[in-house]
C-alpha cells in the first residue's frame, strides 16, 4: 500500500519528471531545450538523494518506498541515456552496457531477496550513481561535447562496471553466509 509521505511524494515526482525530461531533451527547442533538460534532470537527481535521506532521518521507510525508489532511479537514468543517444550525444554500446548492468543487478536483488538476503547500497554503487548523474547532467548541457567529456563518460562505463562486478561478489558472499546459518540453524531455504 502507498503510505503518503515526503520521501515517497519525492519518489513519484521524480517518476513524473521521466517523461518531461524526454520531451525537453527531444524537442526542437535548441539550447533552451537543453537547458530545461538540465534543470530537470538535475531536479529529479537531487529528488534521488533527498528522498532516502529523509525516510532515513524522519524513520519513514516504507515497503513502497523500498521498491519503487530504485525503479524512479532507473527509469531517469535509463530514459536520458536512450534520449542522448537517440540525439547522437552519447554511443550506444555506452547506454547498452549501463542498461545491462542496471537490468543484471535488479534480477539478481529481486533473486537475493526471495533468498532472504537484502544487499544494501554501497560505496561503489554511490560512485556509480553519482558518476552517472554527473556525466549524464554534462551531456544534456553541454553540447557540441568538449573532448574531455569523452574521458568522462568511458569513466562512467568503466565505474558502472566495476560496482556490478562488486555488487555479484558481494551478493555471493551474503548468498553464501546465508546458506551458512541456515545449515547452522537447521533451517531450510525461506519460501
Amino acid at each position: 500500500m502507498f503510505t503518503l509521505n515526503l520521501p515517497n511524494l519525492l519518489t513519484v515526482l521524480r517518476i513524473l519528471l521521466v517523461p518531461v525530461l524526454v520531451v525537453a531533451l527531444l524537442s526542437s527547442g535548441g539550447q533552451t531545450s537543453d537547458v530545461l533538460a538540465a534543470v530537470v534532470f538535475a531536479a529529479a537527481s537531487v529528488t534521488d538523494a533527498l528522498d532516502g535521506w529523509l525516510a532515513r532521518t524522519r524513520e519513514q521507510i516504507t515497503n513502497f518506498g523500498k521498491l519503487m525508489d530504485p525503479v524512479a532511479d532507473k527509469l531517469l537514468i535509463i530514459a536520458a541515456l536512450l534520449s542522448l543517444v537517440s540525439l547522437g550525444r552519447l554511443a550506444a554500446w555506452v547506454a547498452m552496457v549501463i542498461v545491462a548492468r542496471e537490468f543484471a543487478v535488479t534480477v539478481a536483488r529481486i533473486s537475493a531477496r526471495s533468498e532472504g538476503v537484502v544487499i544494501a547500497a554501497n560505496w561503489w554503487g554511490k560512485v556509480k550513481t553519482g558518476v552517472q548523474v554527473l556525466t549524464i547532467f554534462l551531456l544534456i548541457l553541454l553540447v557540441p561535447t568538449p573532448t574531455w567529456i569523452d574521458w568522462l563518460v568511458y569513466a562512467m562505463v568503466a565505474v558502472t562496471v566495476i560496482s556490478g562486478v562488486d555488487y555479484f561478489f558481494g551478493m555471493r558472499r551474503l548468498l553464501r553466509e546465508a546458506e551458512l546459518r541456515r545449515a547452522h540453524t537447521g533451517e531450510g531455504s525461506p519460501q
